[in-house]
């Protein structure tokens, strides 16, 4: 049932692009899919009539519920029922259709996005990052598949259209030789030779309404500082330049953009600042995972004058480089944090690794089950401390937020759901 239902939704999903005819912007990477996809939705909602793909609907099923502006019904038969009959007449009767369409295309497997990109051609397509290690490994033999099946989203560019890479991962910025002849390519990011060049970064921090980060973006010889508030993160910065990218083609200048990002905030999970127990503070990161990622956010914990905790789960996915990566985090974790709580098996390689490079064993707490972490957490955080929060989807790390957060009755508002 699920494969004919998704193969209805693939073939109305079809019809609704061929009828309207929206511009389609795919986004794709191993890290910050989600966050880019935000950002680009808040530089462009002022200016156009725009619908971005919401939660994670980026696989087969997912990506055509986004395109007909439906939300997933669960097993319900009546309601999905009614979800077609609603597609169906998006299809035969003229509706206010957005004119761009902002689509997550995820690749969990060989081939995800060549079916994705069948059904949805992008005009932009924006590549994020894959990282040392990236996720999805499981199921790509070598990360060069995985990177190959990334760069389909550059192939299947729409003629004319534009590629917006990360000039700072490097295989990102080589898939720039697979730009089709006749589309654009804009780069962006801190390094020196990026189209959109990103610098003078830096965080703000007083209470969480008013802790943020600003760079300044410079183009084509016109330079803007950039200021974001709640948001934290050397990625919020990367995201909100993809997003400055795709503005920039479409017509807008570094100044109504610098405005339209002073809206955007990460969606809950994504480097958040929150008000833990005791007077402290928590960074939770807890929507997803890779050692990309993790490193990432150790070093925002790193930007801390406080002492730092971190509480590590699972990064799972990684195939061949589960080892390495944990390892990778456990050694960065050694020069950032002052006590490290892991959740998992694989993670206890992250605990391993930062014994070898100086963390002392007393500091170092090893768990299996995130609820038992969080009650770790509760025991030795003190006033002032900094928490940082993070694990794979499937390792429930919200959990450990939840228990730690000042104001739990705001879990479903502020958390991962």
């Amino acid at each position: 049932m699920k494969k004919i239902l998704q193969s209805i939704l693939r073939e109305l999903a079809k019809a609704v692009l061929w009828r309207y005819k929206p511009l389609v912007i795919g986004v794709t990477g191993s890290v910050g899919k989600s966050s880019t996809k935000e950002a680009v939705y808040a530089v462009l909602k002022p200016h156009f009539k725009v619908r971005r793909s919401i939660k994670s609907y980026n696989n087969e099923l997912g990506m055509s519920l986004a395109i007909l502006g439906l939300e997933s019904d669960g097993r319900s038969f009546s309601k999905w029922a009614s979800n077609l009959c609603r597609a169906f007449l998006s299809v035969f009767f003229k509706l206010n259709y957005p004119e761009i369409l902002i689509l997550e295309m995820g690749a969990d497997r060989p081939g995800d996005i060549e079916y994705l990109t069948a059904i949805a051609k992008p005009k932009m397509s924006i590549v994020t990052a894959i990282g040392q290690f990236p996720v999805h490994l499981e199921f790509f033999p070598e990360k060069d598949d995985l990177i190959n099946e990334k760069t389909t989203l550059i192939k299947n560019l729409a003629k004319q259209g534009t590629a917006i890479l990360n000039y700072d991962d490097l295989s990102v910025r080589q898939m720039k030789e697979q730009v089709p002849s006749k589309a654009k390519t804009i780069t962006y990011g801190f390094g020196g030779g990026a189209d959109l060049q990103l610098s003078s970064f830096a965080h703000y921090f007083a209470e969480p309404k008013k802790t943020g980060i600003s760079f300044k973006a410079s183009y084509k010889g016109n330079i803007v500082p950039i200021k974001i508030s709640r948001s934290l993160g050397k990625q919020q910065a990367y995201a909100a330049a993809a997003a400055a990218a795709v503005g920039l083609v479409l017509g807008l200048n570094l100044v109504e953009i610098s405005q339209a990002l002073k809206k955007y905030r990460p969606l809950p999970g994504r480097t958040n600042l929150l008000t833990g127990i005791k007077q402290t503070q928590l960074l939770d990161d807890s929507y997803n995972s890779s050692p990309t990622a993790t490193v990432a956010a150790l070093e925002t914990l790193n930007e801390f004058q406080t002492r730092r905790i971190a509480v590590l789960g699972d990064m799972l996915e990684l195939g061949s480089y589960m080892e390495p990566g944990h390892r990778q985090v456990g050694q960065k974790a050694a020069s950032v944090v002052d006590c490290l709580i892991t959740v998992g098996s694989r993670a206890r390689f992250i605990a391993d690794e930062a014994k070898k490079y100086g963390l002392v064993s007393s500091k170092i707490f090893e768990y299996d089950e995130a609820a038992k972490a969080a009650l770790k957490a509760q025991e030795i955080m003190k006033k002032g401390d900094t928490v940082l929060i993070k694990g794979s989807r499937a390792m429930k790390m919200e959990k450990v937020t939840k228990e730690i957060m000042a104001y739990p009755e705001k879990a479903d508002k502020l958390l991962v759901s």
